[in-house]
């Protein structure tokens, strides 16, 4: 079930839950957007817009835009120029939520924490089988 929130954009109550983010009346605005530039991108010559393109010609606003593309109501299969911001570095990308380069940067790092944990791990071994007593035994 859904919680009780404040609509980001007039401030006014609704029950959000997974699918509804903003109120009834601003859905229907955005349901509005929505249609313009689905009409625009519809026509066989819109097809190859690029995002500031579409933005400058329906009027909607780019944050719109990209969350139609991110719920996946904007197929980018069939708009070869059309993208969103990796979440990390801003670059145009057309899946995941990260370009090439940001998940390879991370891999490398999860790699470098791994390895420093085996080294650690291994150091702490040698130094328990190195440890030496002085006590001798009684007799």
């Amino acid at each position: 079930m859904g919680e009780l929130a404040n609509c980001p954009k007039c401030n006014g109550l609704f029950v959000q839950t997974q699918f509804k983010t903003v109120c009834d009346k601003c859905y229907k605005e955005e349901e509005k957007a929505y249609e313009t530039v689905y009409k625009f991108l519809k026509k066989r010559d819109n097809r190859k817009a690029q995002l500031d393109e579409v933005v400058d010609e329906t009027g909607v606003s780019k944050d719109l835009i990209l969350k139609f593309i991110r719920q996946g109501r904007i197929q980018l299969i069939n708009f070869p120029n059309l993208g969103y911001p990796c979440d990390k570095c801003g670059k145009t990308i057309r899946e995941d939520r990260l370009c090439g380069e940001c998940k390879q940067g991370i891999h490398k790092q999860i790699h470098q924490l791994e390895q420093e944990k085996m080294i650690s791990d291994r150091n702490k071994l040698s130094a328990r089988e190195m440890t030496f007593y002085s006590q001798s035994p009684k007799k």
